[in-house]
């Protein structure tokens, strides 16, 4: 106790927010920032409630994925694989794999649109730049140096705050429809209401906080939680719930002010129909003017640096979890050869698409379809997890945990069901 005691002071509370805050800014990447670009064109104010609702949602489940990690001292992968058929458990590995490597080719083809946009010049050049830059950061920086720079780069969002108060926003409108839902009764706005939905509460997110947790257990050489129920696991549990709602809160407060941005300059202005992030700034241009183009569009470009990282971490993390091989980012490409040539692969692929004829807004829907098939089972699935005491001991989670992280897959099925309903639609 008085080591802990006198060790406690050393920590700088900045220290304090990891995995959580790191996985809440990935959220909103270039694709998430489309996503709130389009509905905020389209729809004005009124899907600002969908955010105040999936914010306790997201808290939940992201919640319960880091605490797999941290209790368990291993991913979500190697939980599932514990627990569940390993048919199902690879079945939805794969989906997440191909599902990430989408998303990765889309941020990637945003963020050289938006250096385009920026400086001139070829954005097919900046894709490679971008990809070889963020490959060679994960492969040979060692994760104490490589975790504060996703710290810092995850603070590059608050552009998209400030971006809002560059433009005359009518804020209490805004807040009312914050506060109070406008639904609409058709297809093309219930879709919106999904797409957000999937573009908050991703199941990349899941995998990758769970495994940060315990590339942060193992750099600290501390041990899992699993039978351990003393003050250290207690505040450690604190922790990871102030994290993670911290990380959260912070996504969310950025996708409002994305859409608050596209509502008050875009819709207000009659421009509804963005297909894209770079599209979104480019129309910010002559309506709000250089500052605001400027702010948002490098918004997207550090959004992507943080994002594509984590979503191809998050497919190695799960493939080589479930593979019972080494991995993380402390570990030398040498000592994790699976896990080392999942990210690359990952990365190699999503940059190849920005290469090939295959349009990336086609490709980002297709992306949202598989994860809307993998992402209500891995839900299911890790909701059963932190029930089974076998595999968190005495942490199971109980109370308004197990409720809101049920509750979350429960309204991520109903938006499956709505959005397979709609695509014949499309």
């Amino acid at each position: 106790m008085a080591d802990q005691t006198r060790d406690a002071p050393k920590t700088p509370w900045w220290k304090r927010f990891g995995a959580g805050f790191v996985t809440g800014a990935a959220d909103d990447d270039p694709s998430g920032v489309a996503t709130y670009s389009q509905v905020g064109a389209k729809f004005g104010y009124a899907m600002l409630w969908v955010i105040l609702i999936t914010t306790p949602l997201m808290i939940a489940i992201q919640m319960v994925s880091a605490r797999i990690g941290r209790v368990c001292g291993a991913g979500l992968a190697d939980a599932l694989i514990a627990n569940f058929p390993k048919p199902a458990v690879w079945t939805l590995i794969v989906l997440l794999v191909v599902a990430n490597t989408i998303n990765i080719g889309a941020d990637l083809a945003a963020m050289g649109a938006a250096a385009k946009l920026l400086i001139g010049g070829p954005s097919l050049l900046y894709v490679l730049i971008f990809a070889a830059g963020s490959t060679a950061l994960q492969v040979y920086l060692s994760f104490e140096r490589y975790s504060p720079i996703l710290k810092l780069i995850a603070l590059s969002l608050f552009a998209y705050v400030a971006t809002a108060f560059t433009v005359h926003v009518p804020w209490g409108t805004a807040l009312r429809y914050f506060i109070i839902p406008h639904v609409q009764w058709n297809t093309e706005y219930l879709t919106g209401v999904v797409a957000v939905l999937g573009t908050t509460i991703s199941p990349y997110l899941f995998c990758w906080q769970a495994a940060e947790e315990v590339a942060e257990l193992r750099a600290n050489n501390e041990r899992k939680l699993q039978h351990d129920t003393g003050c250290k696991a207690d505040a450690e549990l604190r922790r990871i719930a102030l994290d993670t709602t911290v990380g959260m809160l912070f996504s969310n407060i950025v996708a409002f002010f994305m859409i608050v941005t596209a509502a008050a300059v875009l819709h207000a202005h009659g421009k509804t129909d963005i297909q894209s992030a770079s599209e979104a700034a480019e129309a910010l241009r002559p309506i709000a003017g250089r500052f605001a183009f400027t702010l948002f569009s490098l918004g997207i470009v550090s959004t992507g640096l943080l994002a594509v990282p984590v979503v191809a971490g998050a497919s190695a993390f799960a493939v080589a979890g479930a593979a019972r091989k080494p991995y993380g980012l402390a570990r030398k490409p040498r000592q994790a050869k699976l896990f080392y040539g999942v990210l690359v692969g990952s990365m190699a692929l999503g940059t190849a698409l920005t290469f090939s004829p295959i349009d990336p807004i086609k490709a980002l829907y297709w992306s949202a379809v598989v994860n809307g098939v993998c992402a209500v089972p891995l839900m299911a699935a890790i909701m059963v997890v932190v029930r089974r005491k076998k595999t968190m001991g005495e942490h199971v989670v109980r109370g308004w945990l197990l409720f809101w992280g049920w509750l979350a897959t429960a309204v991520m099925g109903v938006a499956a069901v709505v959005m397979f309903a709609t695509l014949g639609k499309q």
